[in-house]
């Protein structure tokens, strides 16, 4: 029989009294239990009301340590729910064995590559905002309408120039995740489901499709 011990976290006191946050997880859970888990039992389910910054939240360590100790399976609904630190992940998964409700058919090195992924998403979008912030001061004088034609020929190029940019970085940021599972047979389809499912957006901030994860291929292929 496969043991689980189950691992909740909500971010808020809020949540952690509403069970909207909660509740979310529960049903996440059960569906992988009921669809692809067998003659299995729960030995132990344990809460955190905590950000997941903290690597020293006490029912995780709890989690952690009887998970260790009954040889079982941690379960969680996202993997964000662990920790949002790759290295944290990178160290749990070479501890004890770790499911994502989500992600359901993920091995350990899929899991790594997600993390590591959502880190870099992370890092990219702090350094975007702040990029921005610092531009728009420094042209804080240089703002008004264009006066010429080649004014507006001229922002058009730019604009182009850097939505490329851009679009080539994003692009960087993701190969971690898209071109390995491209390269073990992943179909198009597949790894926009998988990308959709843990929450990753596109550049545009919308669901993947299979075109999407064509375009980034192509892309990288270009480079």
């Amino acid at each position: 029989m496969q043991k689980y011990v189950v691992y909740y976290r909500v971010s808020t006191k809020k949540q952690g009294e509403s069970g909207l946050g909660l509740e979310a997880q529960q049903r996440d859970i059960g569906l992988f239990l009921n669809s692809y888990a067998e003659n299995y039992s729960i030995i132990g389910e344990f809460t955190d009301v905590e950000s997941g910054a903290n690597a020293s939240r006490p029912s995780y360590q709890q989690a952690m340590k009887l998970a260790e100790k009954e040889r079982a399976i941690l379960l969680v609904s996202k993997l964000d729910r662990v920790s949002r630190d790759v290295e944290e992940i990178a160290r749990l998964i070479k501890t004890i064995d770790l499911k994502v409700a989500c992600l359901p058919f993920a091995d350990k090195f899929q899991l790594h590559l997600y993390a590591a992924l959502a880190e870099q998403e992370r890092d990219f979008i702090k350094q975007r905002t702040k990029a921005a912030l610092q531009s728009a001061k420094e042209r804080g004088t240089k703002l008004g309408r264009p006066t010429s034609v080649q004014e507006l020929v001229e922002m058009g190029r730019k604009a182009g120039a850097v939505m490329k940019s851009k679009a080539d970085e994003f692009a960087e940021k993701i190969r971690a995740i898209i071109v390995p599972l491209r390269e073990v047979g992943i179909s198009l389809r597949g790894i926009a489901d998988a990308l959709n499912i843990q929450g990753f957006k596109t550049q545009r901030g919308k669901d993947w499709t299979a075109a999407g994860v064509r375009n980034i291929l192509t892309r990288l292929e270009a480079n």
